[in-house]
């Protein structure tokens, strides 16, 4: 397995390359020079991995034996050994025909624990293996902070640096980043919204002399690692989900979605052959997902501020990957259009491409009041305590899902992490230790103004001091 970039200038290089390499050097994402395909036998022999068996079995059509397979099992073993559930992303029937993943069951009670303490290994791994410096650099709407360093603090020969956008992420979310003392870590409060953030961290990458005068490496969902390791769970939940009904035919999936690399995953897994029915969009006001889906148009709205503050984004760093897939893998058609969009903040894709799109994906934009009804719904009848994600994922589920269909709705957060909104509802909820102890500690973070400038010059003390 080779990857190659969206916009077609990176040549073929190797999984580790890729790894590193990050956002590609031409400014496109990496993906693989093909996705391989599973065959149905092969699929149901996989049913009866663990999870860790699962993620192995999944990485090895990749790595292209780059690593060992001892030291991969080992930074497998590692990386979901520190989560709290024995299946790592159990699955939970709420009726028959809508199934909960279970995607909190990590350090930090998010689904980006799944990537990022694999990714947390293999940074390690490679610091180890090439004696050289690996500078951590990334942006988050609240999750992919606290999961991105607790992946890495306090590890030998790594530096992170978060960007996260000032008073737009949750308290439980703000202390979870900058409550860790190690002297590994820089959190930068950034004035501006999550896409200002964004924009700097790929502004940073694609400048090639800063990025390897700095070591630079990407934590965020550029890096198809990520996404790589975001397949396992599509295929372990179907599984639970065919073992638990006996059948095994197309399932829909919900997801949450703001930066669409996770739905990608899902994607991804897909297109390697699992029975995937739908594709289940679901976003917050800040819909720019939805319109595309419904209108194949992509241009940004008024950011919001919302319950779910982890979706709280306009322009999704994933979207050119998918780009690419739906245009027939033309990297010179990507290409234009993203320095289209660029330039003009918008852009369409052909009427044969948006009839591609529609089959494959369905998309519901949820409102403020409608996540909070579903928090309260779910809970009353089901027993339930959703976190506004999760509610957003759900909400879609019920309103895209056809009758009989059978969907999983992706639980992407412990809702302890969002108490605001479920305060909202007028529920109390009994928080998790590790999570009651934050509120106990001093924070540290360095606030800087929304100017590539001034961050610029916070990394380049850190990362050399």
């Amino acid at each position: 397995m080779e990857y190659i970039s969206t916009r077609g200038k990176i040549g073929k290089i190797g999984f580790i390359e890729a790894f590193m390499m990050g956002l590609a050097d031409d400014g496109g994402l990496l993906v693989p020079s093909e996705i391989p395909v599973i065959s149905e036998a092969t699929l149901k022999e996989w049913q009866s991995l663990s999870y860790q068996e699962l993620v192995f079995a999944i990485f090895s059509h990749y790595t292209n034996g780059e690593i060992p397979e001892a030291d991969l099992k080992a930074m497998i073993a590692a990386s979901y050994g520190t989560f709290r559930h024995p299946e790592v992303t159990p699955v939970r029937r709420i009726r028959d025909d809508l199934y909960l993943l279970e995607l909190f069951h990590g350090p930090t009670f998010a689904f980006k624990d799944i990537a990022l303490q694999f990714m947390g290994q293999f940074y390690s791994y490679v610091a180890n293996q090439t004696g050289k410096k690996i500078h951590i650099l990334g942006a988050t709407s609240g999750d992919t902070g606290a999961s991105a360093i607790e992946g890495v603090k306090g590890k030998e020969g790594i530096k992170i640096c978060i960007l996260h956008p000032t008073g737009k992420v949750s308290k439980v979310q703000e202390l979870q980043m900058t409550t860790v003392q190690d002297d590994n870590v820089l959190n930068l409060s950034v004035e501006g919204n999550f896409d200002d953030c964004q924009r700097m961290i790929k502004e940073l990458f694609a400048d090639l002399d800063f990025k390897s005068a700095n070591h630079l490496a990407a934590i965020n969902s550029i890096n198809f690692v990520r996404i790589l390791a975001q397949t396992v769970y599509y295929f372990y939940s179907y599984f639970q989900v065919s073992k638990a009904t006996g059948k095994w035919e197309p399932v829909n999936f919900s997801v949450p979605t703001g930066n669409f690399g996770d739905i990608f995953a899902g994607y991804v897994a897909k297109r390697m052959g699992l029975p995937v029915g739908k594709l289940i969009l679901a976003t917050n006001e800040n819909n720019i997902l939805e319109r595309f889906i419904h209108e194949g148009v992509y241009m940004p709205g008024d950011f919001r501020m919302t319950y779910s503050p982890s979706m709280d984004i306009q322009v999704a760093s994933n979207f050119e990957r998918y780009l690419y897939y739906v245009l027939d893998e033309n990297a010179a058609e990507v290409e234009r259009l993203m320095n289209q969009f660029k330039i003009e903040g918008e852009i369409s894709i052909p009427e044969g491409a948006h009839l591609k799109v529609q089959a494959e994906f369905a998309a519901h934009g949820v409102g403020g009041q409608e996540c909070l009804d579903t928090i309260s719904d779910y809970q009353a009848k089901h027993d339930y305590l959703l976190d506004p994600h999760t509610a957003c994922g759900v909400s879609a589920a019920d309103r895209c899902s056809e009758e009989g269909e059978m969907t999983i709705a992706l639980a992407t957060a412990h809702p302890a992490k969002f108490d605001e909104a479920i305060r909202l509802c007028g529920i109390e909820q009994k928080f998790p230790a590790e999570i009651r102890v934050l509120f106990e500690k001093p924070q540290r973070q360095t606030f800087v103004d929304g100017k590539l400038e001034d961050v610029t010059k916070e990394l380049v003390q850190f990362y050399n001091a």
